[in-house]
């Protein structure tokens, strides 16, 4: 059961408002054919009264379909009933001050129009000349609404007797076979490949589609005669999933996303906010003729109506990632990634080495033996920031101020993960064992000895040659095995850089003994955070982890979503990220301290 609010107009009786009830009757719906749009195209939208469910009970009555505020509500349905193929229904209006305006002009007739939300349970449909018209089998009314803009152009007023204006119904009809003839047209010339000026000739000289195609096919033929050219046409997709992707892709790159975007993504650079808003309305059954910029966003910017916010958020969500990305720590490159189902503590079990194989007895019995393990653990932490899109912005489609609003975002996140790093990499902590992960008695710590970075400089490779040392030559947790881990990275702070770049720099010795044995072993990074002259060289993580990070399964980096906001204009945004680090083991990492 498809459960996506749906709207129709009417327009209320003339006259029918009575002030001592502060009722007014109106019809609300009418199976006049209204032309709507889905996936496959064009269609008319017929409601049968005799498939409506009445037994819904004290709806209310809104001011333009708005729910952002208890003032948007006016009153409410007295009693909804079938006449003939009409549904009508009575209104009641809200005694309150705010209310008083809109019962004024009611009264003295300015307003007039009615429009009604409804769900569908389910749909029939059949072929006609006109093309495809839609009718639900069993359908809800959800709510009644006074719009400016009644859609219905059939609703009667109550007190006219006639039947339904077969006039109106059958220029309904001839409006959307009108519609289909062009759009059919149109889609022709474009999949042959030719210019739109031979759609708007066929469609001015009045072509059916079987002339159409016909000159479509000569006007094919005619040009490969004369320039034998091959082109690649993809056919048009109308799917609402491709849409919002390439419309978030677009607007992604208008705010600053950089790169170059896909060949179907070109069509919507030149869309503006409103004119996605619009389209996304239209994709939803939602009328905007007549509309200003504000009720556009407004209506856009409701969950049930459209996917416009949806759009947005896939959009910022792509510049903050791409962002976040260029502002990621380095000292993300010396740990294992993971992700974990909760925000529970989460244990990474390790487990001790096996030694060596044992030569089998004449008996064939094999000795087992058990290994040693041991856990360090980490927990996720959750860390949010809130952006707020206002309506001037969208109506002024500023969308550079937009996309650096975001790109701050995705920075903050990566901002937020290198601080946690830095502290877990600088704090020293200690393991599930009791003792700091850099320990003299781990053998995995250096000291200069006092002096100077630069004296840290001119010992670099004896730096690099004690590092070796020792992490060639740990002993695994079974305090036999050797573990071998070769040094990979190391890490500096700003402020010895330089030096560092000097260490590891390559060199044209004339000597062996000249030749600099860092250089072709080791990769330098860079952590601005860092303080000091310490050196921290690291095992590659492939070979064997000293650090971990992880997010949550469901939402692996910065994400970007939709927030309720009654309380403000426009749309709001969350950004959020779920992340956590520890330690794994300390074997894979050598600190020295420096000055």
């Amino acid at each position: 059961m498809t459960t996506d609010a749906l709207t129709r107009a009417a327009q209320t009786r003339p006259n029918s408002f009575d002030p001592a009830t502060r009722t007014v009757s109106a019809v609300i719906a009418s199976p006049t054919p209204v032309p709507r749009r889905d996936s496959r195209g064009p269609f008319l939208e017929v409601l049968m009264a005799a498939t409506l469910d009445l037994s819904a009970a004290d709806l209310p009555v809104l001011d333009s379909h708005r729910t952002a505020s208890v003032r948007d509500q006016l009153g409410r349905v007295r009693s909804i009933a079938v006449e003939g193929d009409s549904v009508v229904a009575v209104l009641w209006l809200s005694s309150a001050e705010d209310v008083a305006p809109v019962v004024q002009r009611i009264a003295d007739g300015t307003v007039t129009g009615v429009s009604i939300g409804y769900r569908v349970a389910g749909w029939t449909e059949k072929q006609t000349q006109a093309g495809r018209v839609k009718s639900p089998t069993a359908w809800t009314i959800t709510e009644v609404t006074l719009t400016s803009n009644p859609a219905d152009p059939s609703a009667r007023l109550r007190h006219q007797e006639e039947s339904p204006m077969p006039e109106a119904t059958e220029t309904v009809l001839r409006d959307v076979a009108e519609q289909t003839r062009r759009h059919d047209i149109r889609a022709l010339v474009r999949t042959a490949g030719l210019d739109a000026q031979v759609a708007d000739d066929l469609i001015d000289a009045g072509a059916d589609m079987t002339r159409a195609k016909a000159e479509i096919v000569d006007a094919v033929q005619d040009r490969r005669r004369a320039a034998p050219i091959i082109r690649s046409h993809a056919p048009a997709n109308d799917d609402p999933a491709t849409i919002i992707r390439r419309q978030s892709d677009a607007l992604a790159f208008r705010m600053g996303g950089g790169g170059e975007p896909a060949k179907d993504v070109r069509p919507f650079l030149n869309l503006s906010l409103r004119d996605m808003a619009v389209d996304s309305l239209t994709r939803a059954g939602v009328s905007t003729r007549g509309m200003s910029a504000d009720e556009v966003f407004t209506r856009a910017g409701e969950h049930t109506t459209s996917d416009f916010a949806l759009t947005v958020s896939n959009a910022m969500g792509k510049v903050a990632l791409d962002t976040y990305k260029a502002a990621e720590s380095p000292l993300k490159t010396l740990c294992r990634q993971r992700t974990l189902p909760n925000f529970k503590d989460s244990t990474s079990i390790r487990l001790g080495e096996m030694g060596r194989l044992e030569e089998l007895a004449e008996s064939g019995e094999i000795t087992h033996t058990s290994r040693a393990e041991s856990g360090e653990t980490m927990r996720l932490k959750t860390f949010a920031r809130g952006v707020t899109v206002s309506r001037k912005l969208m109506i002024d489609d500023d969308l550079g101020l937009l996309g650096d609003m975001t790109a701050a975002l995705g920075e903050a996140a990566a901002q937020t993960e290198a601080d946690i790093l830095v502290t877990l990499l600088t704090g020293n902590p200690n393991l599930s064992d009791g003792t700091p992960v850099f320990d003299a008695t781990r053998g995995n710590l250096g000291n200069a000895g006092g002096g100077s970075a630069g004296a840290i400089g001119s010992a670099g490779v004896d730096v690099f040659t004690d590092a070796r040392q020792a992490m060639r030559t740990v002993k695994g947790m079974d305090g036999k095995t050797i573990v071998g881990a070769a040094p990979r990275f190391m890490i500096v702070g700003p402020e010895i850089e330089t030096l560092a770049e000097k260490i590891l720099a390559e060199t044209y010795p004339t000597k062996s003994d000249e030749v600099n044995v860092a250089a072709s072993k080791m990769t330098l990074l860079v952590e601005p955070r860092l303080e000091g002259d310490a050196v921290y060289i690291f095992a590659d993580p492939a070979r064997l982890a000293a650090m971990q990070y992880a997010y949550l399964s469901s939402a692996q980096g910065i994400q970007i979503q939709r927030t309720e906001a009654w309380d403000t204009l426009g749309m709001k945004y969350r950004a959020f990220l779920d992340f956590g680090a520890g330690w794994l083991d300390w074997r894979g990492a050598y600190l020295h301290e420096g000055s």
